[in-house]
C-alpha cells in the first residue's frame, strides 16, 4: 500500500532521518559471510578538518561505488577514520594556549598531549557529522583513529621492521625546516612562491692576494657559512686557479675555503664561480659532497628559528650572532659594502641614464611551509630516513604489468616519474603530537630501535643509561598503513583476510605522492602484496571561472550550504555528472539546483503513479508486458542497466549519472508515462491497465535502485513511500530484468518519439504553438511507420499533434519537413506562420551568429591572446564560439524548412 507523498520534495525533512536510519540499522557493516568482498578506504581527513568541496567530491564518487557494489551483492566495506594531523593538531592546540597568553612549552610534554586528547574530546572530528550529511554510508562501527592503541602497534612495528631490514636509518642531511613550526617538513609540503627579491655580486678575495674572483646569490646572509667556491671544470678562466689549489679569503668572516671544480657551476651565468654553503642549500650540499666535505664538517649558521648562530670554526662576528636571517641579509650587504666588496648593479633609468644600485631586482621562485607559511630554510640536521628508493621498485613494476590499475592512465608517466626519481623520505618530525620514534640513544649516541623500553634497554645491555628520541613520526608514515592497519594487522584477523588487498582506492591526484605511493610501498614491504587492485585519482573543483579555490580570493563554495539550499542529493548528482576520468571540475551552482530539479521530477512522477494505482513491484524479473509501451519500457532498462554497469566498471562517473539520469526523466518520466496516460485514465480494471501499472510499478523501482547510489535520499524514502517493504533500498538486489522484448513494439515506440521530437522541435524553431494541430504528407512510409499510422493514429496526434496525416505527396508551398528514422513528413506552412516575417527573423539571428563566430574565430586563432590572457577568458571565448557554431547550424537549419 502506497504512502502519499508530500506535494513539494523537501530534502531537508528526510535527509536525517534516514541517514540516522541507515547507521542505526547496521546498514553500512560488511555482513554478508559467504559473499565476495568490495572494500575501499577513506583517505582518513585530518581531526581538525571540515568538510569542504574536495572531501565533497572525493567521499561523494567513494559512496557512489561502495552502495552500488552492496547492491550487487557484494560484501561491501567503507572504512572510516580520521588522521592525527601530527603539525595541523598541535597548531589548533597551541594557538588556542597563545589565546589564553600560554604556550606549549610551559607544560610537559606529557600534560601537552593530554590537553591535545582533550581537545580531540570535544572539538575534533566535526568532519564526521558532516560526511553523514553527504550521506557517506561508511562503516561507523570500525571508526578508526590514526593514534589509536592498535595503529600505534603497527605503526611501531613498521618502523622495527624496516631498521631491521636497513631500509630506515638515521642521517645528516639537508631538510626543509620550517623555522616557524621548528621542525623538518616534506618536499611535498613545500610550495614555491614568487617573490620580489634581488641578485648581489660580490668580490671575494684570493687568499694569497694575487686577485679576486666574483661570486653572485640571491641570499648574502649565507656566506657566512660558505665552504668553498665552485668553477665549471672546462672553463679556461679559471684552469690557473684550480691547478695551483687556489683558495679565496671570506670576507666578514676570514675563513679560508677552496676552489673546486664542479659541473654545477655554469660558465654562461654571471662570473662562472658559485659560492658553495653545503650546510644551507640542496644544490650546495652536493657539490660539497662530491669536493670531499663530510656532512657532519658541514657548517651550520643557523638556529631553528632562523636566527644567525655561531659556526663550529667561530668566525661569524658576535654583532650578527642572534639575528633574524633577514636582519643578517641587510647587515651583510652593509658590511661587504663598507668593505668594498659590493659589485654595483648598472641600469638605465627610463630617460637612457646610469643608474647604479647595489643589486639587480629579480623575482626569486622561493619555497614556503604549505602550514606554517614563512620561507622554508634549508638546514643540516640528524632525522630519520626511509630508503624510499628500494620500496619503490616492487609498486613500479606492479604498475608497469597491470597487477595495478591507475585510472586514468595518463597519470602512470607522472607516476613513474616520481617513483624512478625518489629521493629518501625524511620521517621524524620535531613535535609532540605524534607517534614518538621508538629509538633510544646510550650516552654515545648509538641509537637502539625496538618496540619498547624494555626491548631497547636489553639490547644496550644492563646499566646503560638511554634517552629515548624526541621526535615524532611525519604523519604520512602512518597513514600509508591505512589499508592494513585498518582492518587489524599486525594481528591476523578475519577482517585482513577477507578484504585485503583493498578492492579500490579513490583519491584526489593531489595526494598521489603524499599517500597513494606511499601505501603501495607499505603494502609490498609489510603485506607481500598490492594494498588495492585500482586507484582512481580524480580532479579538482574550481571555481565557476576556472580559477583555483581560495579564501584570498573568496570563492570558495561551502559544500554545507549547498547541502542546506538545495538537499545533499542534488550535490552529490552534479559531483558525479561533472566528475570525468580526472579533469577539474567548474563549480556551477545552477548545475546544482537543476538536480534538485530532477530529484523533483522523480518525486512528481511518482505521486502521478501512486494517484494512477501504480505502487510496488513484487519482482526484480520484469513482468510480462504485451502492450508496445510496456514492452519497449522494459527494454529500455535493459539498455540503461547494461549501460551503467559498463560505466561503472570504467569508473566512468559521468557517463554513469548521464545514464539514469537520461533513462528517468526522459525515458520513463516525459515519454513512458505520457505513453501509458491514456490506457490508465481509461478502465482501471481492463488487462492493459492491469499490466501498465503492473509494468509501470516495476520500471519505477528500477529507477529507485539504480539511482540509489547518486541520489540515497530521495530514493530511500520513494522506495518505502511506494508501498510497504521487507528490506531498505540501500540492501536491495540490483537490476536483473531478464526478459525478452518485441522488437517490432520498441521500434514502433522509438519511431513515434522520433516523429514527436523532430516535430516539436521544428515547432519551436518557426514560432508555432504546441498545441497547433498540423496537417503531415509522407510519401513513401517505411513499415515501422506505416503500422504506427495504422495503430496508433490517435497516439500520433495526441503527442506529435499532427492530423490528418496523409500518406502521398504534399501540396506545393512553404513546408518544413520534420524525419523519423528515414520517413520524412513534409508540414504545410501556409495560414500557419508568416513566412517572409519568420524568414526574415531567422536571417537576422543568423548574421549576428555568425558575425560573433567569425569575431571569435579570430581572437582564438591570435597566438598573443591564447598565451597571454587569463585562462579563464579563454575558456570562455571557446565555449562562446561552440554556441554560436550551433546556433549557425540550428538557424540554418530552420531556415532550410521554410523551403
Amino acid at each position: 500500500m502506497t504512502r502519499e507523498l508530500d506535494k513539494t520534495f523537501d530534502p531537508a525533512a528526510i535527509e536525517a532521518k534516514w541517514y540516522s536510519h541507515w547507521e542505526e540499522s547496521g546498514a553500512f557493516r560488511p555482513e554478508r559471510p559467504d559473499a565476495e568482498a568490495f572494500t575501499l578506504v577513506n583517505p582518513p581527513p585530518n581531526v581538525t578538518g571540515s568538510l569542504h568541496i574536495g572531501h565533497a567530491l572525493d567521499n561523494t564518487l567513494q559512496d557512489i561505488v561502495v552502495r552500488y557494489e552492496r547492491l550487487r551483492g557484494k560484501d561491501a566495506l567503507w572504512v572510516v577514520g580520521m588522521d592525527h594531523a601530527g603539525i595541523a593538531t598541535q597548531m589548533v592546540v597551541e594557538r588556542q594556549l597563545e589565546e589564553r597568553q600560554d604556550k606549549r612549552t610551559n607544560y610537559s610534554r606529557e600534560d601537552f598531549i593530554n590537553k591535545v586528547w582533550e581537545w580531540k574530546a570535544t572539538s575534533g572530528g566535526q568532519i564526521t557529522k558532516q560526511l553523514r550529511r553527504l550521506g557517506c554510508s561508511m562503516d561507523w562501527s570500525r571508526e578508526q583513529f590514526t593514534m589509536d592503541d592498535h595503529f600505534t602497534k603497527a605503526v611501531l612495528k613498521v618502523f622495527v621492521d624496516l631498521h631491521e631490514k636497513g631500509l630506515i636509518y638515521r642521517d645528516k642531511r639537508l631538510v626543509n625546516w620550517d623555522p616557524k613550526l621548528k621542525t623538518a617538513i616534506s618536499d611535498l609540503e613545500v610550495e614555491t612562491e614568487n617573490v620580489a627579491g634581488h641578485f648581489w655580486t660580490f668580490i671575494y678575495p684570493l687568499a694569497d692576494g694575487s686577485g679576486d674572483i666574483r661570486v653572485s646569490t640571491t641570499r648574502p646572509e649565507t656566506m657566512l657559512a660558505d665552504m668553498a667556491v665552485a668553477v665549471h671544470p672546462d672553463d679556461d678562466r679559471y684552469k690557473d686557479l684550480l691547478a695551483r689549489g687556489a683558495k679565496v679569503k671570506l670576507p666578514i668572516t676570514g675563513r679560508e675555503i677552496p676552489i673546486v671544480a664542479d659541473e654545477h657551476a655554469d660558465p654562461e651565468l654571471g662570473s662562472g664561480a658559485v659560492k658553495i654553503t653545503p650546510g644551507h642549500d640542496f644544490n650546495d650540499f652536493d657539490v660539497g659532497k662530491r669536493a670531499g666535505i663530510a656532512p657532519a664538517d658541514m657548517l651550520n649558521m643557523l638556529d631553528a628559528e632562523a636566527r644567525v648562530c655561531q659556526t663550529a670554526d667561530g668566525l661569524v662576528p658576535e654583532e650578527l650572532i642572534g639575528m633574524d636571517r633577514f636582519d643578517a641579509r641587510k647587515r651583510v650587504v652593509e658590511m661587504m659594502k663598507e668593505a668594498g666588496h659590493l659589485v654595483p648593479y648598472i641600469t638605465k633609468t627610463k630617460k637612457g641614464e646610469e643608474q647604479e644600485l647595489d643589486a639587480e631586482p629579480r623575482t626569486i621562485p622561493t619555497p614556503f611551509g604549505d602550514r606554517g607559511g614563512v620561507p622554508i630554510e634549508p638546514w643540516l640536521t640528524d632525522q630519520w630516513y626511509v630508503d624510499a628508493e628500494t620500496l619503490a621498485v616492487k609498486p613500479v613494476e606492479a604498475v608497469k604489468s597491470g597487477e595495478v590499475e591507475i585510472v586514468p592512465k595518463t597519470w602512470e608517466k607522472t607516476f613513474f616519474n616520481w617513483m624512478e626519481n625518489i629521493q629518501p623520505w625524511c620521517v621524524s618530525r620535531q613535535l609532540w603530537w605524534g607517534h614518538r620514534i621508538p629509538a633510544w640513544y646510550d650516552a654515545d649516541g648509538n641509537a637502539y630501535v625496538a618496540m619498547t623500553e624494555e626491548e631497547a634497554q636489553t639490547e644496550a645491555g644492563e646499566g646503560v643509561s638511554l634517552t629515548r628520541d624526541e621526535d615524532v613520526l611525519d604523519t604520512w608514515f602512518s597513514s600509508a598503513l591505512w589499508p592494513f592497519a585498518t582492518l587489524g594487522w599486525p594481528d591476523q584477523t578475519d577482517m585482513l583476510e577477507k578484504h585485503y588487498p583493498n578492492s579500490l582506492l579513490i583519491s584526489g591526484f593531489d595526494i598521489l605522492f603524499f599517500w597513494d605511493a606511499r601505501m603501495l610501498m607499505a603494502g609490498y614491504f609489510n603485506m607481500g602484496e598490492r594494498p588495492w587492485d585500482r586507484l582512481y585519482l580524480h580532479g579538482l573543483v574550481r571555481a565557476a571561472d576556472g580559477s583555483k579555490m581560495s579564501k584570498s580570493k573568496g570563492n570558495v563554495v561551502d559544500p554545507l550550504g549547498l547541502i542546506d539550499q538545495y538537499g545533499a542529493d542534488a550535490l552529490r548528482f552534479f559531483m558525479a555528472a561533472m566528475e570525468s576520468q580526472g579533469r577539474d571540475i567548474k563549480m556551477d551552482e545552477k548545475r546544482v539546483e537543476g538536480y534538485r530539479n530532477f530529484a523533483t521530477k522523480l518525486w512528481n512522477a511518482t505521486r502521478f503513479c501512486q494517484s494512477n494505482g501504480i505502487g510496488a513491484s513484487s519482482t526484480i524479473k520484469a513482468p510480462q508486458a504485451r502492450l508496445a509501451a510496456n514492452q519497449w519500457i522494459i527494454g529500455e532498462v535493459q539498455q540503461t542497466v547494461g549501460a551503467l554497469d559498463a560505466a561503472m566498471a570504467d569508473l566512468r562517473f559521468d557517463a554513469a549519472a548521464n545514464t539514469i539520469y537520461q533513462f528517468t526523466w526522459s525515458r520513463f518520466c516525459d515519454w513512458y508515462l505520457e505513453l501509458i496516460k491514456p490506457v490508465l485514465q481509461g478502465d482501471a480494471d481492463s488487462p492493459a491497465a492491469v499490466e501498465s501499472r503492473e509494468v509501470a510499478g516495476w520500471a519505477l523501482d528500477q529507477i529507485l535502485v539504480m539511482l540509489h547510489p547518486f541520489m540515497p535520499f530521495v530514493t530511500e524514502e520513494l522506495w518505502h513511500a511506494q508501498g510497504d517493504r521487507d528490506y531498505d533500498l540501500i540492501l536491495a538486489k540490483w537490476p536483473d530484468p531478464r526478459a525478452e522484448v518485441s522488437k517490432e513494439a520498441t521500434d514502433a515506440i522509438d519511431w513515434t518519439i522520433a516523429l514527436t521530437t523532430a516535430t516539436r522541435g521544428a515547432r519551436n524553431e518557426l514560432g508555432i504553438s504546441p498545441g497547433e494541430k498540423l496537417a503531415a504528407f509522407v510519401a513513401n512510409p517505411s513499415a515501422v511507420a506505416q503500422r504506427v499510422l495504422d495503430r496508433s493514429s490517435a497516439a500520433i496526434e495526441r503527442l506529435a499533434r499532427l492530423t490528418p496525416v496523409t500518406i502521398g505527396d504534399a501540396p506545393a508551398g512553404a513546408a518544413m519537413q520534420v524525419t523519423a528514422g528515414g520517413d520524412v513528413f513534409i508540414i504545410p506552412l501556409e495560414g500557419v506562420i508568416d513566412i517572409n516575417a519568420e524568414r526574415a527573423r531567422l536571417e537576422k539571428a543568423l548574421a549576428a551568429s555568425q558575425k560573433e563566430a567569425k569575431s571569435l574565430e579570430g581572437r582564438l586563432g591570435n597566438a598573443n591572446f591564447v598565451e597571454r590572457a587569463k585562462p579563464e577568458a579563454v575558456e570562455k571565448a571557446r565555449e562562446d564560439l561552440a554556441h554560436h557554431t550551433a546556433e549557425i547550424a540550428r538557424l540554418e537549419g530552420a531556415l532550410a524548412r521554410l523551403g
